[in-house]
């Protein structure tokens, strides 16, 4: 039995919570920021080649979270300030938000632009990091906004000058860790925002993040940007999320008025594509094999189906009886049209 004596001079360890404390995940949910896509105390990255309009994109949500507006069809759960570390092209990225935000007739939106340059490798940046996201806070709670907003969304544009600035590698897995242990330390100060990092893909877009891998398995969601005319955001590694295509947008340029030469000042910004508008209520052809496991998948509802248990459904509808292949060409047409979805082995029917 241990005495008294010891225990007083035995020093604390880490926190920790008993199993039976453990909330059941409905009583816990996860708090969403734009629902499926930004949540608090979780980390994601959007990379794509150069052109991808990745910081469009991301410059997009930053006026819908602000704003308490719905994105792309998702809904936002909590309205919040957001902070935009540019460590490049602050200009553009401002010309950006004031195009976006008078597109949709928004002012006075609870966004900060940072144009400085961030060394995160090294911990002692860490507390430069909270005394801005301190700053920018107390402006937000100022009398210039209508709604007093902490900063619940933190972009840093991008991945690669974030390495870089400190002197590190994005090919070095040690250089990425380190900054993600400081981006973890500023999230448990700040109680825990989310955190969305721009990144550039490598020479081969498919293979995803340029440089080292590591940056995949510490992200809570990869979003993966690519297409031409039409770009198409796609999660392609998720923690607790399916995978595949999330929404698709083009260009549009906007026009602020003309210089002192007559030429039009222009940005460029994002919409919706035509292509996803009309395909709301038209749906993609299909075999007749895609039509009877569709069918099966609906009739399931919000609870899917696990492989297995589709492929038996399916056969007993007639499909896998000679071709073994038909159920399994069957699924990937499925996903590939943005039809069905797949995580941990379990299917569900997209809406």
């Amino acid at each position: 039995m241990r005495t008294p004596d010891i225990a007083q001079v035995r020093p604390k360890g880490f926190g920790f919570e008993l199993f039976g404390n453990i909330r059941c995940p409905t009583e816990a949910a996860k708090s969403h920021i734009i629902k499926g896509i930004f949540a608090y105390d979780e980390t994601s990255a959007w990379v794509g080649p150069p052109g991808s309009l990745k910081s469009a994109l991301l410059a997009d949500a930053a006026v819908a979270i602000a704003s308490g507006s719905d994105w792309f069809g998702h809904r936002n759960k909590h309205q919040t300030g957001v902070i935009y570390f540019a460590l490049e092209r602050a200009d553009l990225v401002r010309r950006r938000l004031l195009a976006i935000a008078k597109t949709k007739g928004l002012e006075r939106l609870p966004i900060a632009v940072v144009p400085a340059v961030l060394d995160l490798v090294r911990p002692d940046s860490v507390r430069k990091v909270l005394d801005t996201i301190a700053d920018v806070e107390a402006e937000f709670y100022g009398p210039d906004y209508d709604n007093a907003s902490d900063a619940g969304v933190i972009i840093f544009d991008t991945w690669a000058k974030l390495i870089a600035a400190g002197g590190g590698d994005e090919n070095q897995a040690k250089d990425q860790g380190a900054i993600f242990a400081n981006l973890q330390r500023i999230k448990n100060v700040t109680g825990g925002p989310h955190v969305a990092l721009i990144g550039h893909t490598g020479k081969e877009a498919d293979r995803g993040p340029r440089g080292s891998s590591a940056i995949v398995g510490d992200v809570d969601m990869l979003v993966t940007i690519n297409g031409d005319e039409i770009k198409t955001a796609s999660i392609t590694k998720a923690n607790d999320a399916p995978e595949g295509p999330l929404f698709s947008f083009k260009s549009k340029v906007h026009e602020f008025g003309l210089d002192e030469d007559g030429d039009a000042i222009t940005v460029n910004i994002i919409e919706p594509t035509d292509e996803v508008q009309a395909s709301q209520g038209r749906q993609p052809k299909l075999t007749p094999n895609q039509r009877t496991m569709l069918l099966l998948l609906q009739e399931a509802g919000e609870a899917g189906l696990m492989t297995e248990d589709w492929n038996a459904k399916a056969r007993e509808a007639g499909i896998g009886e000679r071709r073994r292949a038909d159920l399994t060409d069957a699924r990937a047409g499925l996903k590939a049209k943005g039809l069905a979805r797949e995580y941990m082995d379990r299917w569900n029917a997209c809406s």
